[in-house]
């Protein structure tokens, strides 16, 4: 089995189905053995979730989406300026 294409694909459904991303907050293993039909080893489902939980930041700001970090280095470089912004003299 691809683990990595195997978690791009729920990846998609966790982004793309509301219902599976509510099941997959409150129980990301739970949700994704239902989807893969437990089909699965453990490790390797413990492995689809931790990787796509750093994929995406689950709705920290409580407006109920996802964020998906497509770039990361974009991420990084926004941190920096603002953490700059306070050094400033004024």
């Amino acid at each position: 089995m691809d683990i990595k294409a195997k978690t791009e694909e729920i990846l998609e459904k966790v982004k793309g189905d509301n219902g599976f991303l509510a099941k997959f907050k409150e129980n990301p293993v739970k949700a994704i053995e239902e989807y893969t039909g437990k089909d699965l080893p453990d490790e390797q489902i413990k492995e689809i979730a931790a990787g796509i939980k750093s994929k995406i930041v689950l709705d920290k700001d409580g407006d109920g989406k996802i964020d998906v970090l497509e770039n990361i280095g974009d991420k990084v470089g926004e941190l920096g300026e603002k953490l700059g912004g306070l050094f400033k003299k004024e």
